[in-house]
């Protein structure tokens, strides 16, 4: 597993470009906040997690699957990913940050341009919290 990126992934990549491309700047994989969000705009006070749908197990996504081999490894693996999800996201909302996740089958499926349009939306709203996938 030593070669995961754990950013700067295609998808993380190709939806930060969409967002500069609308005219959104930001900070990336800022340490000052909890999960160390892909995407900060402070401006909107806003963080955006760029989620893998197979290591953060999207619900009813076929890129969700889980290995065969080593059952056990996988179950705790995942357990421990979504537990350190939820502390992030509870954490971040604590602070008053307002939180999207954007599913990586979502930036494939309907492209980064759709997505970031989607975000833009979200962040001029003012909304607290949104899931795109």
């Amino acid at each position: 597993m030593a070669g995961i990126r754990g950013k700067d992934t295609t998808p993380e990549v190709r939806l930060r470009k969409a967002l500069h491309s609308a005219g959104f700047r930001f900070r990336l994989h800022s340490a000052k906040l909890p999960g160390r969000p892909d995407i900060v705009l402070t401006r909107f006070h806003a963080a955006v997690f760029v989620h893998g749908c197979f290591w953060h197990r999207h619900e009813g996504c076929r890129n969700a699957s889980v290995p065969k081999s080593n059952a056990a490894f996988w179950a705790e693996k995942f357990a421990k990913n979504a537990e350190r999800d939820a502390m992030n996201l509870t954490g971040l909302k604590e602070l008053g940050w307002r939180v999207a996740i954007a599913w990586e089958c979502a930036i494939r499926r309907r492209g980064a341009a759709d997505v970031a349009a989607e975000l833009a939306d979200w962040l001029i709203s003012g909304g607290a919290e949104i899931e795109i996938g």
